[in-house]
């Protein structure tokens, strides 16, 4: 398990197989979920002051993974 928090499998409890199949059925989902990982990453190294960013950059790209999350969420509820 990855030390990094908000991992999909923390988000997504128990749809892990639902995601799996969307992925490799859903070249669009499979971008999504590409880019949540890269935006958590990125939100993950900031925190931890790995690589520092502004507040606001920190704060758009919590943002921007919301949104992600979101359309994950409705790609998984069709």
């Amino acid at each position: 398990m990855s030390n990094t928090p908000h991992t999909l499998s923390e988000e997504f409890p128990g749809q892990m197989e639902a995601i799996h199949n969307l992925k490799i059925s859903d070249t669009r989902f499979a971008r999504l979920l590409q880019e949540y990982d890269e935006v958590n990453d990125q939100i993950h190294r900031a925190e931890t002051k790995i690589a520092p960013i502004e507040q606001l950059a920190e704060s758009e790209l919590r943002k921007r993974r919301l949104q992600i999350k979101d359309s994950i969420a409705h790609a998984l509820s069709r």
